[in-house]
């Protein structure tokens, strides 16, 4: 062969020299098949269905979840809005918690709308009959989201799936806050957990995936579909930094919890501080459906202050050192958001007493953490 043919083929069959921890990494969208037959059998046509690292990844998931298939998407609303387009159809109708990711209401009003599913809201705090008699004969699926976003209502997850079940109606969790190692809603009837992959799972604040998990093998075969059909991919590269911080998760998790709660405690003694929003405390309205159903907390939580103008809620979080001012959470570092601009799409008005602010309290020092959020107290107090 000429020099330019020879180029292009040489070490391109070569095969791994060693075995390594972790698995190899494939970069290809053209996947080569053994024989003429292969190329319309179904088993591969294109690396956006998953290589080596994905398919690792899938499987080590499954082991998290409980599951017997996960798929991955490109980010964790990609996974939420994948498994509602798997499932749902025109003329079928879902119930939404209203504590829902901003996100995904927009999705499920401008969205599935459009296409002609209805969708209604839900209080978080209904129990499992109060929700179900909002049912209709359209119902398709309930989505789930515990804690819930922002404020941290927590459902009783089981007894819903449960009486779901019954019904006919599947039901959907977004699970980030558990991050399938706190919660697993698999074991608790629940037909697809989705996570947000890029929050905890990852843990460094550099890439977006998301993932749906089930044991149902009809599930399992709608959401394959809808990978191929709606052409979601996940690269390798990323499939193996998820993977890589599926490792640690459980070491991570451990100490963001208790960092978590004693930040929060700290909170709870503060005079600024009307009260503290985590579901961990034994004062907490779901306390007593987490003590139950999970088996630690993440860094994720809220506090309200005493009422005061929205200068001195700029002034408090303009002041923090630490805390970087940041949606997204689940990664090595500390965060803080106001919430109360994103309360007026809700569809059941609370009055929380005061501003809320919701932290993720990440891998630093809790001490010097505290000290943070006393010098921003100090600047809110002047501030108000």
């Amino acid at each position: 062969m000429d020099e330019e043919s020879r180029l292009i083929r040489a070490g391109a069959g070569r095969k791994p020299d060693a075995k390594t921890v972790a698995p190899a990494i494939q970069r290809g969208s053209t996947v080569l098949l053994p024989n003429a037959r292969a190329l319309y059998d179904g088993t591969f046509g294109y690396g956006r269905s998953g290589l080596n690292a994905q398919h690792a990844l899938c499987e080590a998931l499954c082991e998290l979840e409980g599951a017997t298939e996960t798929q991955v998407f490109p980010s964790g609303l990609a996974a939420i809005t994948a498994a509602l387009l798997a499932v749902l159809k025109a003329g079928d109708h879902i119930l939404v918690v209203d504590t829902v990711y901003k996100p995904v209401r927009q999705f499920c009003d401008s969205v599935l709308t459009r296409f002609g599913v209805g969708v209604d809201y839900y209080d978080a705090r209904l129990d499992a009959e109060a929700l179900l008699a909002l049912a209709t004969p359209a119902t398709r699926l309930i989505l789930m989201e515990s804690p819930g976003s922002l404020t941290f209502e927590v459902q009783d997850v089981p007894a819903i799936a449960a009486a779901a079940r019954a019904r006919g109606i599947l039901t959907l969790i977004d699970n980030t806050w558990g991050a399938g190692l706190l919660f697993k809603p698999l074991a608790h009837g629940v037909d697809l957990s989705v996570q947000a992959l890029t929050k905890y799972v990852c843990g460094h604040s550099d890439v977006f995936m998301g993932s749906v998990a089930v044991t149902d093998r009809k599930l399992a075969a709608a959401l394959q579909d809808a990978v191929h059909h709606h052409g979601w991919a996940v690269t390798g590269d990323d499939a193996y930094q998820a993977l890589r911080g599926l490792r640690t998760l459980a070491v991570r998790m451990a100490r963001h919890g208790e960092n978590g709660l004693t930040v929060a405690r700290w909170l709870e003694a503060r005079p600024e501080v009307l009260r503290v929003i985590h579901p961990a405390l034994p004062g907490d309205a779901g306390h007593a459906l987490w003590k139950r159903d999970y088996c630690g907390a993440c860094g994720l939580f809220a506090f309200v202050l005493r009422p005061g103008p929205d200068k001195a809620v700029e002034a408090f979080l303009n002041s923090l050192k630490l805390f970087g001012l940041g949606f997204s959470w689940g990664g090595f570092e500390s965060l803080a958001i106001n919430c109360d601009p994103q309360f007026k799409r809700r569809k059941v008005p609370v009055d929380y007493g005061g501003p809320v602010i919701r932290l993720h309290v990440g891998l630093e020092s809790p001490a010097d953490l505290i000290a943070d959020l006393e010098g921003a107290l100090g600047v809110w107090d002047a501030a108000s």
